[in-house]
């Protein structure tokens, strides 16, 4: 039986479609495409657009029950990373993250925040190798209103916003590298 080039297109349509409804497979696609859009630097918001934390109110918990409090972190780089252990940007930014805290987690200070339970993010991160702190929100912040995941803020020593990007991103790229040297100095 010969199989016509609408009916061979139509089966790798089905098959295509199948593969993305099913959940085990979707999620790895997801994952795989959004490593793609992973691979683009994020861009440095201009010095006149630059919003600034005005208010530092804004409380965090470790798994331990610490808190940190934000206004610790006023007069340093900080790199704020909101994200989900569900989520396929977030999963296909997170190498680089990783690779960024390994070379920068004493220079500047990291705050990766999640809403999901301590298990979920330790399994996570124990998987990945993954070796930085998460919080969750122990009061809500009027600055960081987030309403979509990966949401990730640098912000400079005077509280401003340098970069701000919704979606995956290339963390561990020289222009990210530069940007927070140039903080430093």
């Amino acid at each position: 039986m010969k199989i016509t080039k609408s009916k061979r297109n139509n089966i790798i349509f089905l098959i295509v479609f199948a593969v993305l409804l099913i959940p085990q497979t979707r999620k790895p696609i997801q994952v795989f495409l959004q490593k793609g859009l992973a691979l683009i630097s994020p861009p440095v918001i201009n010095e006149n657009k630059q919003s600034s934390i005005t208010d530092y109110n804004w409380k965090l918990k470790d798994e331990s029950g610490t808190i940190l409090n934000f206004e610790d972190v006023k007069g340093k780089v900080v790199l704020v990373n909101f994200w989900a252990t569900w989520c396929p940007p977030c999963i296909a930014e997170m190498p680089s993250l990783q690779k960024l805290y390994n070379d920068y987690n004493n220079k500047i200070e990291f705050v990766f925040v999640s809403d999901e339970s301590f298990k979920t993010i330790n399994s996570f991160l124990e998987k990945n190798n993954y070796t930085f702190k998460v919080y969750k929100e122990a009061s809500k912040s009027d600055f960081f209103n987030i309403r979509g995941i990966p949401r990730t803020f640098l912000i400079d020593k005077q509280g401003k916003v340098v970069i701000d990007k919704t979606g995956a991103a290339n963390w561990n790229s020289d222009s990210v590298r530069q940007t927070i040297d140039d903080l430093l100095k």
